[in-house]
């Protein structure tokens, strides 16, 4: 499994200490300013320690979720500042719910004291060691050490030699240019100022070994998807990152926040997940939380399987031939939204494969591409709240699906699939995913394809919740399909 940068390991083990210090300087400070006789809870109680603890953690996955270790963020003052007061007060409402609805005994009396005196403790040290201690900390002593990344930028043409010039201008912080690498430039010749072309890409393994190489950058003026994808895999393969700066993955900024180097996007393409144990996790994950799910929905799905009988002809679940992970076909199941009248299936698979091709690009939904007209009343609904797809769920349960990761495709669609598109394939399909949060109505096919690859490499549990909640406001606000 490739390493993360190890300052972002180091920010979140200060962040983790100055939020448990914050904990007992509030407990500290009810004590203080309350009389003793008034006082039933111990802030300084092993129960109070355990709660602190998690607590702290909570607050470091929701600083992560804020982006508050990406470098961008970090180097600023103004939007840092947002974040950090964001992402207390977001902490701070889960607490609470969280403390509720355990019924914990915990601060019961002076609740808004507490949340009071922790939000401002928090945020007046968190100031102080983050944007002006650690900050100038990292920018006048770290550069050569905890920051420092040693980096190779393959591609020696004009978007790798503008990367470069625009690093240096900037004098990035921790950011040292070993060299480049390109297939076309004969090895050891000068590329750009002082840097030379170190080698090919076949030759990447020993660059590696002779380097201490910490990133490669992809920077390629003329390459098409299946080259780049061939590419990437190459570089993921010798255990180092990779990021890429491609208007090929202009879509990922659009949709996604991404670390900047001096402004400039690079995208994260390396697999942050590579072995059977995570992917148990996962999988153990997707099935607790999926029965539990399917547990409190149940007389709600009984509801909308009456519905759909009382409101037009035809079976509720209706199931239908997708192709999952690695091309293997299954049975997908959605609550049936039209009448059935098979020979507009053609219509609709014509009118799919000329979007696939690029064609079609105003229609308001391309992932959806469906005859209205055929629309039932319920399922108008269904498809706006995306409440059809709550069958899925037994998928999951079977293990066909995931619930995170690309959408299944057709048969037919995967059949005209070029094989870079393919690589969607490599991992169970999810009834949600980047695209389908991100983007939704509003992407071409190529770029649901760039989504989903994007998942794939950045697969964590940690992205996984966050698509899991952030699909929730999409149901509600009813931003699915027509």
């Amino acid at each position: 499994m490739l390493k993360y940068p190890s300052y972002k390991f180091y920010y979140a083990i200060t962040d983790f200490l100055v939020l448990l210090l914050s904990f007992l300087i509030t407990g500290y400070l009810i004590r203080y300013f309350t009389p003793a006789h008034r006082i039933s809870f111990n802030y300084f109680s092993l129960n109070a320690f355990i709660y602190y603890f998690i607590a702290s953690v909570t607050f470091i996955f929701i600083f992560q979720y804020y982006n508050l270790y990406k470098m961008n963020i970090f180097l600023t003052r103004a939007v840092h500042l947002v974040q950090i007061l964001k992402s207390l007060l977001i902490g701070i409402i889960l607490l609470m719910v969280y403390t509720f609805l355990l019924k914990l005994p915990f601060i019961p009396e002076f609740r808004r004291s507490f949340v009071l005196f922790f939000y401002l403790t928090s945020v007046v040290l968190l100031i102080i060691i983050r944007i002006y201690f650690l900050q100038i900390l990292s920018s006048k002593f770290l550069n050569k050490n905890l920051l420092n990344r040693n980096i190779i930028i393959i591609g020696a043409g004009k978007s790798g030699k503008l990367f470069a010039e625009k690093l240096i201008f900037e004098n990035s912080i921790g950011i040292t240019i070993l060299g480049f690498v390109d297939d076309n430039i004969k090895k050891g010749a000068i590329v750009f100022k002082n840097f030379i072309n170190l080698g090919k890409t076949f030759e990447l393994n020993s660059i590696v070994k002779e380097h201490k190489v910490d990133e490669f950058i992809i920077s390629i003026d003329k390459i098409d998807y299946n080259n780049l994808m061939i590419l990437i895999d190459n570089c993921t393969s010798v255990g180092v990152n990779v990021k890429i700066s491609s208007s090929l993955f202009s879509i990922i900024p659009d949709k996604i926040f991404i670390e900047e180097y001096n402004n400039i996007p690079v995208i994260d393409v390396s697999c942050k997940i590579n072995n059977q144990l995570a992917l148990i996790i996962k999988r153990l994950f997707d099935f607790t939380v999926t029965l539990f799910l399917i547990t409190i929905s149940l007389p709600f799905l009984i509801i909308i399987i009456v519905l759909i009988r009382l409101t037009s002809k035809g079976p509720a679940i209706f199931s239908q031939t997708r192709i999952g992970k690695n091309g293997k076909a299954f049975n997908f199941y959605k609550f049936r939204t039209m009448n059935l009248i098979d020979k507009e299936d053609e219509i609709r698979k014509e009118m799919m494969l000329e979007f696939m091709k690029g064609n079609h690009k105003n229609i308001d939904n391309p992932s959806k591409i469906i005859n209205e007209k055929r629309l039932t009343r319920i399922g108008k609904i269904l498809r706006k709240t995306s409440l059809d797809e709550l069958p899925q769920l037994f998928n999951v349960i079977k293990g066909d699906m995931s619930l995170v990761g690309p959408r299944p495709s057709l048969p037919y669609e995967y059949d005209n699939y070029d094989e870079w598109q393919k690589r969607r394939h490599s991992i169970l399909p999810g009834c949600t995913g980047v695209w389908q949060v991100t983007g939704r109505s509003n992407v071409s096919f190529k770029d649901s394809i760039i989504l989903d690859l994007f998942y794939i490499k950045n697969m964590t549990p940690w992205l996984d919740l966050q698509l899991i909640f952030k699909t929730i406001p999409v149901m509600l606000l009813a931003k699915g399909g027509k």
